[in-house]
């Protein structure tokens, strides 16, 4: 086999190990919450809480902030398998909704659904993080506050760096905090984690630039969004990455971890090999049961 017809194989490999997984994920049954509270009045500021099974009390709480490359018609539901299956493990779990993209193309164009909303997207993360101290010791007394540790997957990955950077974030940001959060850590699952990396790469149909509103915005609003920018954090970080991942690829993540690096800190990378962009975030890969073993090491 020629080096070209090697090549061409493996990229077709790569696209029906893609489709195969998301199909596998998107197929799961729906696990509906136990409870489901309001942190906002716009219908997707909500977040679905699910009890640890086994009547566990003061087990840490892992919130779960889901992918789509930030479009409306990626919403939480595609991870109530994720979600359910760290209930089972153990975990209090909330999975988080919030504003995204809107159905029509920019402008009206028809052109299909945009990528996020700025501000509303990282206001509603900010929103939702500091409210949920409050929500679940109303919804999931079983919690223990003290041991938060943050997830997110593609997109969601992103905002679940983002969520833990916010007191490095520029003075004068809205989202600022004046200390750290009382966070465990981070669990990043193929995140979109390098701007510069993700938007030469193409992620996702051009998803960066439509999230910061356009090409114009890119470096202004880029200094408040994106993850490389906002180092060090001071929180343990570790990133899960599909080798095959052609959605967003191991570069993006790699990127991340480099710049990390840079700014003097460490972020632990976890490369599985023969796995693509959803199976860590499906109850039947084996790739789940990492990030689970990656969630424990950092809340316990």
């Amino acid at each position: 086999m020629t080096g070209s017809a090697a090549h061409d194989s493996a990229d077709v490999a790569a696209v029906a190990r893609d489709l195969a997984e998301s199909e596998a994920l998107f197929a799961r049954p729906r696990v509906e919450p136990d409870v489901t509270a309001a942190y906002g009045e716009h219908p997707d500021q909500v977040v679905d809480f699910y009890a640890p099974r086994g009547g566990l009390e003061g087990v840490p709480l892992v919130v779960v902030l889901h992918g789509g490359a930030w479009r409306a018609p990626y919403d939480r539901w595609h991870l109530t398998p994720f979600a359910g299956f760290l209930a089972r493990r153990g975990f209090a779990v909330a999975n988080v909704e919030y504003r995204r993209g809107s159905e029509g193309g920019a402008g009206g164009s028809g052109a299909g659904p945009v990528a996020g909303r700025w501000p509303e997207t990282f206001d509603d993360i900010a929103t939702v993080m500091d409210a949920l101290p409050a929500l679940v010791a109303d919804a999931l007394p079983q919690a223990d506050p003290r041991r938060i540790v943050v997830t997110g997957h593609s997109a969601g990955g992103h905002l679940a760096l983002w969520a833990t950077a916010r007191h490095v974030l520029p003075v004068g940001s809205p989202w600022r905090l004046d200390a750290p959060p009382r966070l465990r850590g981070v669990v990043a699952i193929a995140p979109i984690a390098d701007f510069a990396t993700a938007v030469e790469l193409g992620v996702c149909g051009g998803a960066v630039v439509q999230l910061l509103g356009g090409e114009g915005e890119l470096k202004a609003r880029g200094d408040s969004a994106d993850p490389s920018a906002l180092l060090p954090t001071g929180i343990a970080t570790a990133v899960v990455q599909g080798r095959n991942d052609i959605v967003v690829p191991q570069a993006v993540a790699e990127a991340y971890v480099d710049a990390a690096a840079r700014a003097g800190e460490m972020v632990g990378i976890t490369l599985l090999e023969d796995v693509g962009h959803y199976a860590p975030v499906d109850p039947g890969a084996d790739a789940c049961a990492v990030v689970a073993e990656e969630l424990a090491q950092l809340a316990y």
